[in-house]
């Protein structure tokens, strides 16, 4: 019996693109270098606003 192939959809992306992983390296780095605030400042930001996109760039002053 064949297997049917398994198409790409964007489910998901969207809600994890809203989102920051404080202890993704990658991640962090991302969001440092486009806020221009350090990898620490960014960590301290998810810890104190959570890790919603849009609150953390608010909280860095973005």
């Amino acid at each position: 019996m064949a297997v049917a192939k398994k198409s790409k959809t964007a489910r998901g992306r969207k809600q994890d693109w809203a989102r920051v992983a404080g202890g993704q390296d990658y991640e962090v780095q991302y969001e440092a270098k486009k806020t221009r605030k350090s990898a620490s400042a960014v960590r301290k930001a998810v810890k104190k606003v959570g890790n919603a996109r849009k609150r953390v760039e608010k909280r860095l002053g973005r």
